[in-house]
């Protein structure tokens, strides 16, 4: 199956289609993503580290994982195919949190993200284990530590995190009981 990306006009909705593979320049469309953040039952939030072998963003620090729905797949299938592909793991309990998150932005290489991405949560069905094209390291950190670190060292972090950040809660990710 192609791997292509929703392209969508200024209001969200689709327009077209692209292969991924030329989505990402200079002065990339708006297009279809997601974000998702991973808790497991002892109330960590799992963060990973981008392979040095990634276009943009190269060994830098972010959520969970990320990616594209395809053009007509839902985008809880996408979210369990991508953590399988990138993470090596089943997830579960998959929970849209803020559904119209956009932001656009540039690396240092100049290649430009635009992206209207709803942010899930899910919980850990298992252990990670990462595919090297797509993490170079992974971690599961209390949700208190890794809000202080991304107020004290942003630019540690990929930015769609740090943006993300502002508007959720860490601490009710988790998969333990409230």
């Amino acid at each position: 199956m192609r791997d292509d990306v929703v392209l969508l006009n200024d209001t969200g909705q689709p327009i077209g289609a692209v292969p991924k593979s030329t989505v990402h320049s200079r002065s990339t469309p708006l297009h279809l993503a997601f974000s998702c953040h991973v808790a497991d039952a002892a109330g960590s939030v799992l963060v990973t580290r981008r392979s040095l072998a990634k276009a943009t963003w190269p060994g830098v620090w972010t959520n969970s994982f990320c990616g594209h729905p395809r053009p007509g797949e839902p985008v809880e299938r996408a979210l369990i195919r991508h953590a399988a592909h990138e993470l090596g793991m089943h997830i579960a309990a998959i929970t849209p949190v803020i559904p119209d998150f956009r932001y656009a932005a540039v690396d240092a290489n100049g290649i430009m993200e635009n992206e209207v991405c709803p942010i899930y949560t899910a919980i850990a069905g298992g252990p990670v284990r990462p595919d090297p094209a797509e993490v170079m390291d992974y971690a599961w950190v209390d949700p208190s530590d890794l809000e202080a670190a991304l107020k004290c060292a942003p630019w540690a972090f990929i930015p769609w995190f740090t943006l993300q950040a502002e508007q959720l809660d860490f601490s009710t990710l988790t998969g333990r009981p409230q």
